[in-house]
């Protein structure tokens, strides 16, 4: 397989398609454009309109620029404002899904974040020694994050826990590479029954 059909199909299984979106935006023009036909339906047959004549919101609309701003104006323009700004978004950004891509020589290796979260907080915890539960690992498109809550009077060596999960990150030749980011939190207070 070339390079290139490589990178197409690793790209297509972690970037979203905008199908939901675009669905909704076909679903909104369709019902925007039936009621619009229904009133003009309504009009040439001489019924009464459900909302507003197709005439007279001709009419209100061709009036709306010399008018003064007021509360119903404002409202509607933010709220199109509003959808058009998300539409646009939804546009320009692409959707990216929580997968990586691993660099395997001639091969395309798509892992779930899941997937990388739970084999770095399992490594750190097998090489420094800390319960599985007190690690929390999330991958996101850029970065690594790691918290390590330590039992109270336990000291975690930060440094250590960074080198391992620097390497644990580097193993898996991520593409486009992550940043590792290690916290540690304040020790849980152990509740004791009386």
């Amino acid at each position: 397989m070339s390079d290139r059909v490589l990178a197409r199909v690793a790209r297509r299984e972690t970037h979203s398609p905008r199908t939901v979106a675009m669905a909704v935006a076909v679903v909104l023009v369709i019902l925007a454009l039936i009621y619009v036909g229904l009133e003009i339906v309504l009009d040439l047959l001489s019924q009464p309109a459900l909302l507003i004549a197709p005439a007279d919101a001709l009419a209100q609309l061709t009036e709306v620029p010399g008018l003064q701003p007021s509360g119903t104006v404002i409202g509607i323009g933010l709220i199109v404002s509003v959808v058009g700004l998300v539409f646009l978004v939804l546009s320009l950004t692409p959707g990216r899904l929580s997968k990586h891509r691993m660099d395997i020589g001639d091969r395309a290796v798509i892992v779930d974040n899941g997937v990388l979260a739970a084999s770095l907080a399992q490594r750190i915890s097998d090489e420094a020694g800390i319960p599985r539960d007190r690690i929390t690992v999330g991958v996101a498109h850029r970065v690594v994050d790691v918290v390590v809550t330590p039992d109270a009077g336990l000291p975690i060596d930060a440094a250590r826990v960074r080198l391992i999960a620097d390497e644990e990150m580097a193993g898996y030749r991520l593409t486009p590479p992550v940043k590792t980011v290690v916290k540690i939190a304040a020790p849980k207070e152990q509740e004791f029954s009386r």
